[in-house]
């Protein structure tokens, strides 16, 4: 186990820490996750061409700790608070993401690999272009559940009461603006995974609802 310097980033599951200036230590809280596991996927992904970290994965690594490479760069919600990027922008790199990222093969037949995760807090956007981080989610399935979750985790933002609603929604709308892959029941799936994930707040569950009528509503102003 490589020697842990300073925390440098702290998520709701996980801790980020310093180890030289081209490696961190990203170390999950209370046995979340597994980071041999999410080392393993973010390899395949990064195979066949897709913008992830490097990591280190070998035999017997820990669940708890993964080694990955240290990018320069503020995250996509940064930069969109920054005004470094605008709100269709983000929304279009988004989206193209997503189809990067279903277009390589899942590990079991007839799948592709899923990130369920990606928003704007998951996209560094470094010197070299957009890097996604954070794949302790991630699965093999299809793609409709994928960008079902993408769509609601912005819509739960959108639905809030907070200053960044605003731009949340205009972010979703551009992600919408061509959702060949979201399905009713992708949609749906993503509420459900929503309200039962553990790190959601009180708050964030009471909003899936209005959430999931938005995407609804984005994508049926978009219909022929």
């Amino acid at each position: 186990m490589p020697a842990m310097g300073k925390l440098i980033g702290s998520g709701r599951t996980a801790d980020v820490y310093e180890i030289d200036g081209a490696w961190v230590l990203r170390r999950n809280r209370e046995d979340w996750g597994d980071a041999a596991a999410e080392g393993a996927v973010m390899e395949h992904v990064r195979a066949y061409g897709y913008p992830v970290p490097r990591v280190r994965v070998r035999p017997g690594d820990s669940r708890t700790d993964l080694v990955m490479e240290r990018l320069a760069g503020p995250t996509m919600l940064e930069a969109l608070t920054a005004g470094s990027i605008d709100e269709r922008e983000a929304g279009t790199v988004l989206a193209e993401l997503l189809r990067q990222l279903h277009a390589i093969p899942g590990r079991r037949p007839g799948t592709r690999v899923l990130h369920l995760d990606l928003h704007p807090e998951n996209v560094l956007l470094t010197p070299a272009g957009p890097r996604v981080i954070d794949w302790g989610t991630a699965e093999d399935g299809d793609p409709g559940l994928d960008w079902g979750l993408s769509a609601i985790i912005l819509a739960q933002v959108a639905v809030d009461d907070q200053p960044i609603a605003g731009p949340a929604r205009a972010v979703l709308a551009a992600l919408l603006a061509d959702p060949a892959d979201l399905t009713a029941a992708g949609l749906g799936e993503a509420r459900r995974r929503r309200a039962g994930n553990p790190t959601m707040s009180p708050r964030e569950v009471e909003l899936l609802g209005a959430a999931e009528e938005l995407v609804r509503s984005l994508v049926s102003s978009r219909e022929p």
